[in-house]
């Protein structure tokens, strides 16, 4: 087999920037459960978009004759599904190629996960959306969370209920745009009770199995991570380095004093707590301070604050060097933080650093960082 040239992997990364650039734009409504208004807002984004002069049909959509839903069909044209006889049944499914023949800017397609019947040209609806995509059409979907292949297991320890329809995780890196559905338990249970989501002769058997407040929030918990999870996988890949706003980072710098680093940890420990953000405990051990010169009562109130950080939630780093203040610099850079917070600088962990022109270096690079430095008392 011929050696690809250079020139040939230049021409196939520009074959892919074209057709990535030809490819339909894909938004996928995700939500806890179903119930929670997805298929609604689908409807109502369509409305918007008619009345914006797009071209947006109905490639396929499921109501379960929840009467606020159906409604919203009024007005939004749509593409006959196929029939199709299966079993001895007349069966419904959504046409692939008359989709693709019609070619509409924008089209909507519920029940992401659904499996297409036996003889189809996609084993799974998923697919037939990638083949709309390439076509360059756009696609409005929908997915509940329970339907992703990664979370198969934990979605069934929480609800007891064997899930067959999935979507492999690949689905959701394909979107340009993920919405999250969101309702507190108590909503969507009210919702529930009021027959606006399945038939009020229903009601009872979902409230003692799926619909419980304690299965809900956890389904809830997923969602919203899963959604939060793609926004800063976007954000990295999309936004450049330089403008992007960098989550806190906290960078607790201690010594081998035992009052101050404790002072400095909890102090740092509280910081993170109220941004919500992780942070680090570094020390750095100096020449001076190395295990055969180090009093052991100064090693043992060491550990003893490596163990208080860890119990605080911090990642402890311990280092070995004289030119402290590079160090620092060094794991700030290498951990992206955003605050220094050290003690007094009268502390023998930074005499060093004062009394050299190094302690100047420190402020520059962090100015030039944007590290903020914090000296706590």
């Amino acid at each position: 087999m011929a050696e690809q040239q250079p020139q040939d992997t230049s021409v196939k990364n520009f074959l892919d920037l074209v057709k990535k650039s030809r490819r339909g734009k894909f938004k996928i409504y995700i939500g806890m459960s179903a119930g929670v208004g997805k298929t609604y807002r689908m409807l109502q984004e369509a409305h918007a978009l008619l009345r914006n002069g797009i071209d947006i049909q109905i490639g396929y959509i499921e109501t379960h004759n929840r009467a606020e839903t159906h409604a919203l069909l009024d007005g939004i044209p749509a593409i006959p599904r196929r029939k199709i006889f299966y079993k001895g049944k007349e069966l419904e499914e959504m046409d692939l190629n008359a989709i693709l023949n019609r070619h509409p800017e924008v089209v909507i397609v519920d029940e992401l996960a659904h499996s297409n019947v036996e003889g189809s040209k996609n084993i799974k609806r998923w697919q037939d959306v990638v083949d709309i995509l390439e076509a360059g059409i756009s696609v409005i979907s929908a997915v509940n969370i329970q339907h992703l292949e990664s979370m198969n297991e934990e979605i069934e320890s929480i609800t007891g209920i064997p899930i067959t329809e999935r979507i492999p995780d690949k689905v959701l890196e394909l979107t340009d745009e993920i919405v999250n559905i969101d309702l507190t338990a108590d909503e969507l249970i009210d919702r529930l009770k009021e027959g606006k989501i399945y038939d009020k002769s229903k009601v009872n058997t979902a409230l003692q199995n799926f619909f419980q407040a304690d299965k809900i929030l956890q389904l809830r918990e997923l969602a919203l991570k899963e959604v939060a999870h793609h926004v800063e996988r976007k954000i990295d890949i999309e936004i450049p380095k330089q403008i992007k706003l960098r989550p806190e980072k906290f960078l607790a710098c201690i010594s081998s004093n035992e009052i101050t680093a404790k002072i400095v940890i909890r102090k740092t420990a509280r910081l993170a707590s109220y941004y919500r953000s992780p942070w680090v405990v570094l020390y750095v051990q100096s020449s001076s301070e190395s295990s055969d010169r180090i009093k052991l009562d100064k090693q043992r109130h060491l550990i003893n604050n490596f163990k208080l950080a860890t119990q605080l939630g911090a990642e402890v780093v311990k280092l070995k060097s004289d030119n402290i203040a590079e160090t620092i610099l060094q794991i700030a850079d290498e951990r992206d933080i955003t605050t220094i917070c050290i003690g007094k600088p009268h502390l023998n962990l930074f005499q060093v650093i004062i009394k050299t022109a190094i302690f100047n270096q420190l402020l520059k690079h962090l100015a030039k960082k944007e590290i903020d430095l914090v000296i706590l008392s």
